[in-house]
């Protein structure tokens, strides 16, 4: 058991998302992403909640998204580059699952609570996808904070917001190194 938690720990410390625009063909089906989205699950949840839900988007709903936030950025009056931001990331998927948090009335738990765990969801799958070996990355963008483009893209419904999008496929080329935080710098100890 001590060298399954090492390799735990190992893979956590040197886990790093793919960019998004880098991801190929094949991606995982349903019986491969399955076990992603259960794995995604086991996440803080006080009150046993569940208070988020997925929206699994495959080749077909890209394009239908990406047609549909072409649309919403005119009506938005945004400018080419975010229009083009938020078109993208629907024409270049292949597949994506849209983590939705969807808070449950509770006078014991805060929705602030609630949308906390819809994170994690998002953590959650996105290193289940890197440790079964495929790449993902976890994106937003303005779509995704559009209650029209949700509601119509999404089907979601009042009280509902899109937490991320996680973007799951192949390994095209190897990802980019980044600099990491300082963690000593970002630590303080208090033992009184």
């Amino acid at each position: 058991m001590p060298d399954l938690k090492l390799s735990a720990t190992e893979f956590l410390q040197k886990r790093r998302s793919v960019p998004a625009k880098t991801l190929g063909l094949p991606v995982p089906d349903k019986a491969a992403l399955m076990p992603l989205l259960t794995a995604a699950c086991r996440v803080p949840d006080h009150g046993k909640l569940e208070p988020w839900r997925f929206v699994v988007l495959e080749r077909g709903a890209m394009e239908r998204l990406a047609s549909l936030a072409r649309t919403r950025a005119e009506a938005l009056g945004l400018d080419d580059e975010k229009s083009a931001k938020g078109v993208s990331q629907f024409e270049m998927g292949q597949l994506a699952v849209v983590v939705i948090s969807s808070p449950k009335a509770s006078d014991k738990i805060p929705q602030i609570e609630q949308l906390h765990s819809a994170s994690c969801v998002c953590l959650s799958l996105l290193n289940a996808a890197l440790a079964a070996g495929w790449g993902a990355n976890w994106l937003t963008g303005w779509p995704t904070y559009d209650q029209t483009f949700i509601q119509e893209g999404f089907g979601a419904v009042s009280g509902e917001s899109v937490v991320g999008i996680i973007h799951i496929g192949s390994i095209t080329t190897p990802s980019p190194e980044r600099p990491r935080p300082d963690v000593a710098s970002l630590v303080t100890w208090s033992s009184e």
